[in-house]
């Protein structure tokens, strides 16, 4: 595949869809060690109609699953055959470890996530990721997953 990967290609290597699929494009990759994914949070999301609606934050939580989309596209380009098994290749979160919010992520803000792996497995792998706005530090954690 060519880079960087956009809406298109991300739908071809993940299940999700709107309004769950929280990564834009994938700028950088090398198999095996690392993976660079974008998410550029806009003012329509469905989440900052409840979270705030008078203060709009990105929620934690959603942080971090875009974090693990970005780490399941590069687990399932990187253990071989994945993307041909269509019945047990789906990468699952399994756990998450040390997880910190560093800043607020609010509409206008451009998500970036890093993340490299620790642990690499046909079956286990797990990630250190971050992400950041602008430089800054926003989130950062430890991310296991499972395929099958």
């Amino acid at each position: 595949m060519h880079l960087p990967l956009t809406y298109e290609d991300i739908v071809r290597i993940l299940p999700h869809r709107y309004p769950f699929l929280l990564v834009d494009r994938i700028i950088e990759l090398e198999l095996n060690k690392r993976v660079v994914g974008i998410k550029n949070v806009t003012a329509n999301e469905p989440f900052f109609q409840g979270h705030f609606p008078d203060h709009p934050i990105m929620p934690g939580v959603l942080i971090v699953e875009a974090m693990a989309q970005v780490g399941g596209v590069l687990a399932r380009l990187s253990v071989p055959g994945i993307m041909e098994n269509k019945e047990g290749g789906s990468v699952f979160f399994a756990s998450m470890d040390r997880v910190k919010f560093r800043r607020p992520v609010v509409p206008g803000d451009r998500l970036r996530f890093e993340l490299a792996p620790l642990r690499t497995g046909s079956r286990i792998w797990k990630m250190a990721g971050t992400a950041t706005v602008d430089g800054h530090l926003a989130a950062e954690a430890v991310l296991v997953a499972t395929i099958g």
